[in-house]
């Protein structure tokens, strides 16, 4: 076997440590500014019409639901900055994914009033 080849089994030995957590940390940095963005559209939208109350509940929910967001992002970028991090919790993954599914159903309801 030559010099360059590993067996399969010695997949430490080709792996970057570095580079996946770090890749994995800009991600949720992206993800969260994107995430930001949408929230203050969001609330722009609903301010600069200058619509019915009605329409303030589901905009301060998505704020809300932007900061939960934004815990877990920071909480998980935190996680990411030892040398073996741990795998993404399911709850985290699942808190994640309902507040990004909420956001844009909340824009949804304060269009359609």
């Amino acid at each position: 076997m030559s010099a360059d080849r590993r067996p399969r089994g010695d997949e430490e030995a080709v792996r970057d440590p570095a580079a996946q957590p770090e890749r994995t940390r800009m991600a949720w940095r992206r993800t969260t500014l994107a995430f930001a963005a949408v929230v203050a559209l969001l609330a722009r939208g609903t301010l600069h019409d200058g619509g019915p109350p009605r329409q303030y509940a589901p905009a301060a929910l998505g704020a809300l639901v932007g900061l939960v967001f934004l815990a877990l992002a920071h909480r998980r970028i935190r996680a990411l900055d030892v040398p073996r991090p741990g795998t993404l919790g399911t709850r985290t993954a699942y808190a994640a994914a309902v507040c990004t599914l909420s956001v844009p159903i909340f824009g949804v309801v304060v269009w359609l009033w």
